[in-house]
Order: C-alpha cells, then structure tokens, then sequence
C-alpha cells in the first residue's frame, strides 16, 4: 500500500474523548490497548491533509470565513464523481457537524410533541435530537433474522399515517448494523413518507464506506420527488477522520426548506476556518487514500469475522456492508447489559454497549474497526479469553 495504515499515534493526554475515557476507567491501561468506542479513527490523516493546511496556514489569516467557489466546486465535484449525484452550489448549508444539523433540523420542522421516527437500534443522538427537543421518539423496529437486519414496512407504514408523525430520520448506511440500504428499500421508504407527509432526514455520513458488491444510493438521488421531500446530511468528518474540524454539508434541494432551517439557524450552522479547507483539501487531493483506507476496513473486518467465528462462535458477526463500525451479537452469552459491559471492561475492552442505540440493543456490542490490524486482534484475544472465563465460573 501507498499510504502508513499500522503506525499508531498514541493519543492519550491529547484531548481524545474515547482515550480520556479509557484512562480514567483504567489508567494502567497496556500500550497494546486502544479503545474500539467513539466513532473515529486510530488511521494517521492522510499525508496530502497536512500539507495542505500547512500550505493554507502559511499564507491566511484565521479570520471569519466563509466557503468560497473552490469549496463549493470540491464538493459538487465529490459527489458527482463518488455518488453519481448532481448537486447545486446553493443547495449546500454548512453545519459544525450532523449532530448539530440533526438538533437543529428536528427544532426546525417539527413541533413539541410531534412525533420522530427512527429505526432503532440506531445512532444515539437521533434519540436524544428528539426526547431533548421535547419531540416524540416513535420507534419503527428494524427486523433482526440471519444476522441481519431489514426494514419493517408494514410498521413504517402504519407510523407514517398518524398525522401526529412529521419526520423520518433516516441512517443510511446504517449504525451501527452496517446495512447498506438497496434501492428498492429507499424506494419504498420515500413513498410512504411522501403519500404521508412525512420529511425525510437522510444522516448519509458514512456514505463513502461502502463495501465490495454493495452500493449506495444517495435518498435525494432516487427523484425529483423524492429530493423536494428530504434533507440529506453529509460530511468529510468520518471519511478522512477529521471530526475535530467541525464542518458538514447539508444538502437540501427543495429551496423552501433551506430557507426556513437558515432563518433560525444560520449563524449557528457557521464552521471554522480551517473545517472548510480541510474539506476542499480532502475532497480534492485525498482520494487515493480514502480507496485504501476501505480496503483496509474491508481487510479488518474479514479478520475479525473469522477470528470470532473460529474462537468465539457463540458470539454471531452480523453482515457488514457499510461503515467501519461492526455490530456483534452477544446475546448467547446469556449476560446482563451490565454484566455483559463488567466482562468487557474487565478485559481491557472499550467497545460501545449496545444498549446504547436503544431497543434491539441490548446483548450486543458495537467495534471500531478504523485501526492498526494488529491492535484490533490483540483487542479480539482479550475478548476471546473474557468469554472463556465465563464457562469457568
């Protein structure tokens, strides 16, 4: 490979919020031990990153900024080239970040007491953009059979029609179970939504990790009438693992739900400086490493599936096609959520606990796979050996 994806940069002390975590829970953690929870990556930035900031420092001030037209080109261009979607300049809205765009956009469009459809389990801020919002949480289940999930039509249908529920929120791909949604299920997700008028929300962000043999299909990108009924929230952030950075893209093609989100939140959506050239410059220059990164995912997951699947086969790996986070079954471990976290953290294990994401959660375990291969099976032989402690006792 072109590009270093097995050195490790310690980030203990450095303001890491899953690092800190891990020390203060265990501060003898091993130097072999990194923790597998938030959603970012332990991958080195891409080198062409650095230069280009570098570059951008040099020669700028860190003043107030806005995108400018190479911004805005970038990203059209990206989305063209990667997601076969053909996007416009001013459909663009900046937000620090999709949790913050998601909180806005529920404030936005729906009223206390409305009901916000989501499938759980799923990421947990979708929850808590709505109960913190005063909104209604309305759960469409997804279905979980062969170690995989699908949607439960049937009960969308029947949730969209109460005149009570005014959103959908969408993850697709999906998390943390790594469905990759077809485009037949989109498909049948938006005409529900638009025959009851239901606004989609599509959180798309993991929409560059896609899987050999799978595809994804951008919600807006299926039709006209189908981008005039959504709001789809992108961002470089996970790709090139610059969360940090703070900058997202929502992309909303119906002109009248833009102005209305930017009436209430447009100095709020502002970004950095150094966001927004972080995109351009991973748009534009950073390519190449993202293509190798996705087969260093795709490499690690395969690892990890075969490990678990030869030592640990009470444990079950379900299908992953998207993302880089990994969803394990461990219900037939027969534990407590609580005792299911105890055994982990007792074998140095900083995974995040299914619970989390909600009903449909519980017993199962969620694993970063954005890491050195050798850190994540040194992570696996712990576990292996957590489990084994169980039929001893």
């Amino acid at each position: 490979m072109r590009y270093d994806f097995e050195t490790l940069i310690p980030r203990k002390n450095m303001g890491s919020r899953k690092w800190n975590v891990m020390v203060q829970n265990n501060p003898n953690t091993g130097e072999d031990v990194i923790p597998l929870s938030v959603a970012d990556m332990e991958f080195k930035n891409p080198p062409e990153l650095a230069e280009g900031l570098k570059e951008y420092i040099d020669h700028s001030i860190l003043g107030y900024t806005l995108p400018n037209d190479a911004f805005y080109e970038s990203v059209v261009r990206w989305m063209k080239d990667r997601h076969e979607w053909d996007i416009q300049p001013d459909w663009l809205v900046q937000a620090p970040g999709v949790v913050n765009a998601l909180f806005g956009i529920v404030k936005t469009f729906t009223e206390p007491g409305d009901g916000v459809i989501i499938m759980q389990p799923v990421y947990y801020p979708f929850s808590m953009a709505i109960t913190q919002n005063g909104r209604t949480l309305v759960n469409n289940a997804l279905i979980y059979e062969n170690n995989s999930y699908r949607i439960d039509f049937d009960d969308l249908e029947q949730k969209a029609k109460d005149p009570n529920n005014k959103m959908l929120i969408l993850c697709s791909p999906h998390n943390p179970i790594g469905r990759v949604w077809t485009r037949e299920e989109l498909e049948r997700v938006g005409r529900i939504c638009i025959d009851n008028h239901v606004l989609v929300v599509s959180d798309e962000i993991h929409f560059d990790f896609v899987f050999t043999g799978h595809k994804h299909t951008v919600f807006a990108n299926i039709s006209e009438e189908f981008a005039q009924n959504s709001i789809i929230c992108t961002a470089p952030s996970k790709t090139f693992n610059i969360a940090g950075l703070k900058i997202s893209n929502i992309v909303i093609p119906n002109p009248k739900l833009k102005e209305k989100l930017l009436e209430k939140y447009q100095r709020d959506f502002a970004s950095n400086a150094l966001g927004i050239q972080a995109c351009r410059i991973c748009y534009d220059r950073c390519g190449a490493w993202k293509d190798e990164m996705l087969c260093m995912i795709e490499y690690n997951y395969q690892q990890v599936k075969r490990f678990v699947e030869e030592k640990m086969p009470q444990i079950k790996v379900v299908e992953l096609q998207g993302t880089y986070l990994l969803w394990l079954d461990c219900t037939a471990l027969g534990l407590s959520d609580e005792k299911l976290e105890q055994l982990t953290l007792g074998a140095d294990l900083y995974l995040d606990e299914g619970y989390l994401f909600g009903p449909g959660g519980s017993g199962f375990e969620r694993i970063n796979l954005a890491c050195p291969t050798r850190y994540l099976i040194a992570a696996m032989e712990r576990f292996e050996k957590a489990v084994a402690s169980i039929k001893r006792k």
